[in-house]
């Protein structure tokens, strides 16, 4: 009868160690940002709050900064995009639409757990990406993308050509760069 739970108490010993280092391991995947991804990161490990993204501009929820949200999203035939999408619409695939508000003017990371499509739509007009990075390994996040957004004013958040449907989102404020 000791045996036995000598061997149940070295097994779950085990598992644990093998769950610690594969965490560890699923991390190195996401150690080569340039930038300091420390506050996104930590983002993505907190419980995200659901929402089903909009199918038109009308119907998108609003998202606010420094929270972390499950977005479902649906067809892509089914959207219809404030914006024509950055990118060409690739067959079987999902999107969404969300509203955003940005509190002060300045750079804002839009972060997601997947290989997708993220346009920013202010008056009518996509807005340029400022800057971007990915990593393929990484899932939190996987996928950066920088926008220099004006306070106070209506803004459209696309998303567009997702494997899946559903995805994690976090929109950040950038740090400011150093000189």
């Amino acid at each position: 009868m000791q045996s036995v739970r000598h061997a149940l108490c070295l097994t779950t010993a085990c598992l644990a160690l093998l769950a610690t280092q594969r965490a560890a391991w699923a991390d190195e995947g996401c150690l080569d940002f340039k930038w300091d991804v420390t506050h996104e990161r930590t983002l993505f490990s907190g419980t995200p709050s659901a929402l089903t993204a909009g199918k038109d501009s009308k119907s998108a929820p609003l998202v606010e900064a420094n929270r972390l949200y499950r977005l479902k999203l649906s067809p892509q035939d089914e959207v219809t995009f404030a914006a024509s999408p950055g990118r060409r619409p690739s067959p079987d695939t999902f999107a969404g639409i969300a509203r955003l508000q940005i509190p002060a003017a300045g750079s804002y990371r839009f972060s997601i757990d997947l290989p997708i499509w993220i346009d920013v739509v202010a008056q009518g007009m996509l807005v340029a990406a400022e800057d971007f990075q990915g990593q393929h390994a990484c899932g939190a996040p996987h996928k950066i993308v920088v926008f220099e957004l004006s306070a106070g004013q209506p803004l459209i958040l696309q998303l567009s050509n997702a494997p899946g449907e559903d995805v994690l989102l976090t929109v950040t404020r950038a740090p400011r760069r150093k000189l």
